[in-house]
């Protein structure tokens, strides 16, 4: 492993490591404020965060022209706000369903985006691998022995979380396609910037916004916006620059895991043996979509 794969890793891993702690910020903030006041005050410092990153690419445009397109700014307004709505639309599930789950079980149904993205490639005709549908099975029994009851029933907040994931899946999708056309930095900025507005408008309308329950909230917002938006964010993208693509993939896999794990260090949450084995079940399928892809090549 070279000196610059190494690093790349470690950075990879951190930014999994700062995204499945925010699952434990995500829960205490409930706490205090709603969901969506809690996603529209968030998503906003994590626009603002990008905003020093943005101005030192601007001073650089003449190296970036030659790698970045150049969109209109019709092009570039409309897919900051597609990837907002799907970014709003994702957050949202997860967010109000953590108010009635837990954090590592939020981190570890999120995390199956990573086995939607490519089944949901099929509307694409892009016909999924092998270790993809292994993958799925065995995410599919996790999720079934960690969220479903002896009733055959999924719980609530787990089958939001869940919906909630399909979106997240959507969104890496529409991330995927738009990234080579616009500059990632500034659609990174609208779209955080246009979730924070529209969960902020929602917020008006459904729940209490006080200054007091904010600044109550101030830590876990903080973290969640600073450090989950704009520092991992800042992370994956650099990391990413010399990153083996399947490597990333697996590592940010993790998020699920270091958000079990903050569940437990930090709030006391235990899973039961059947949750245990459902979180490793789904951990397995996620890890083996990914792995089959470098085990089948020369």
């Amino acid at each position: 492993m070279t000196y610059a794969t190494l690093k790349s890793d470690t950075l990879l891993m951190l930014t999994a490591t700062i995204w499945g702690f925010a699952f434990v910020a995500q829960r205490v903030g409930m706490d205090f404020v709603g969901p969506f006041t809690f996603n529209g005050v968030r998503f906003a410092l994590g626009s603002l965060s990008l905003l020093p990153l943005l101005f030192f690419s601007r001073r650089q445009r003449s190296k970036i022209d030659s790698i970045l397109p150049h969109p209109s700014t019709k092009q570039v307004l409309w897919g900051g706000s597609l990837a907002g709505i799907a970014l709003y639309l994702g957050a949202s599930l997860q967010q109000v369903g953590i108010v009635y789950t837990t954090a590592g079980k939020a981190g570890f149904i999120t995390g199956l985006y990573v086995v939607i993205v490519p089944i949901l490639g099929l509307l694409w005709r892009q016909r999924p691998g092998t270790g993809t549908w292994v993958g799925a099975f065995l995410a599919v029994v996790g999720l079934y022995l960690l969220s479903v009851t002896e009733t055959l029933v999924i719980a609530y907040g787990d089958s939001l979380v869940l919906v909630g994931a399909f979106f997240w899946a959507g969104h890496v999708l529409l991330l995927g396609w738009l990234s080579p056309k616009v500059n990632p930095l500034m659609l990174a900025f609208l779209q955080f910037a246009v979730c924070s507005l529209l969960s902020l408008v929602t917020a008006l309308f459904t729940e209490i916004i006080t200054l007091q329950a904010i600044r109550q909230a101030a830590l876990p917002i903080f973290y969640g916006g600073v450090f989950s938006v704009g520092i991992a964010y800042t992370l994956q993208v650099v990391a990413q620059r010399k990153a083996r693509p399947a490597h990333a993939a697996i590592i940010l896999s993790l998020e699920s895991a270091f958000a079990a794990l903050g569940g437990w260090l930090i709030l006391g949450e235990v899973l039961s043996l059947r949750g245990l084995m459902g979180c490793l079940l789904m951990l397995a399928g996620m890890l083996f979509s990914q792995l089959w892809g470098i085990l089948k090549s020369p």
